[in-house]
């Protein structure tokens, strides 16, 4: 179970490393600067967080709350997760080792090797990469970090939802999150639950939340797309799936077209450098697929930057 207590549970074990995580900046514009008929807009600069995404959060915490033995800490990752990790880890002076699938991009994966990761290169998509990593796991007994389905991973997310409302001296009417395996949407609805609107959001081609509601349950998916590289979990999460199941009611399915639009604009009209993944919940007020009241207050977090800048031009 991931609730507030949990939450802020991370939050102190987290604190115990403060040269580590940063307090990443809540910037707050008018809807009508962004072209949005709502009270205002709250950014959670996230991809200024170290390793260039939220997920530093909980990969800390899933290092900090269990012993590493010396052949270190292991995960699989399209990039983000594994960067955490690595970054973690050297902070922390332990090995890390990740597999990534081919997808990946290649300034990821060369991130990773600055950061002092052993990064092995296998499968066409994550589940292939993941299958290769348990293998490895067994073999050498090291800590297992999974890039989004473990306790400590969706808790340590939930911390930015924590630090947001800290911020804003209140939660948001609304919170646009984006939805890969569900680690994030998980920790931000846990400690959210019922006092603001979460909405999530996922590409049309990555679609594991909207194919688990449909289903009633998670299931397997095709994924591909502008955002696979981040957003391509095959499956929900378990934990991501109950937690939405208690406390997020609306899941919506953004183009690649009007994902990729937003990011561009984000970079143009605020300079904000982020990768597709980060750009869902603007590209979800740009097209209308979220209409926000006329007085609403709306979030969204800009989940992280793990990508090619050269592609902005």
């Amino acid at each position: 179970m991931i609730d507030r207590a949990a939450i802020a549970a991370a939050r102190r074990q987290l604190a115990t490393q403060p040269d580590f995580l940063r307090t990443t900046p809540l910037m707050r514009v008018s809807g009508r600067s962004l072209g949005v008929d709502c009270g205002e807009v709250w950014l959670k600069l996230e991809h200024l967080q170290v390793g260039g995404s939220f997920k530093a959060r909980g990969m800390l915490y899933r290092l900090l709350a269990n012993p590493v033995p010396d052949s270190g800490v292991i995960i699989a990752s399209g990039g983000n997760a594994g960067i955490a990790v690595a970054a973690a880890a050297k902070a922390l002076g332990v090995r890390c080792e990740v597999f990534v699938p081919e997808v990946s991009p290649e300034a990821k994966r060369a991130r990773l090797r600055a950061l002092g990761a052993e990064v092995v290169v296998t499968g066409a998509a994550y589940s292939q990469a993941f299958e290769a990593c348990v293998a490895r796991q067994k073999a050498t007994g090291a800590l297992q970090a999974h890039a989004y389905d473990q306790p400590e991973v969706v808790a340590g997310a939930g911390t930015l939802a924590l630090e947001m409302e800290e911020q804003g001296g209140r939660l948001p009417d609304t919170v646009l999150v984006s939805v890969g395996g569900g680690g994030l949407i998980g920790g931000v609805a846990a400690w959210v639950e019922s006092r603001a609107h979460v909405v999530a959001l996922e590409p049309e081609r990555a679609p594991t939340l909207h194919a688990a509601r449909a289903a009633g349950q998670p299931v397997d998916v095709e994924v591909g797309g502008v955002a696979a590289d981040s957003l391509g979990a095959r499956r929900i999460g378990a934990i991501g799936w109950e937690v939405s199941q208690r406390h997020v009611h609306e899941a919506l399915l953004l183009p690649d077209d009007a994902i990729r639009a937003a990011q561009l604009w984000l970079w143009k009209e605020l300079k904000l450098a982020v990768e597709p993944a980060a750009a869902l919940g603007l590209a979800a007020l740009q097209t209308g697929a979220y209409k926000p009241q006329p007085q609403e207050t709306v979030a969204l977090i800009l989940c992280g930057a793990n990508f090619d800048a050269a592609s902005l031009a």
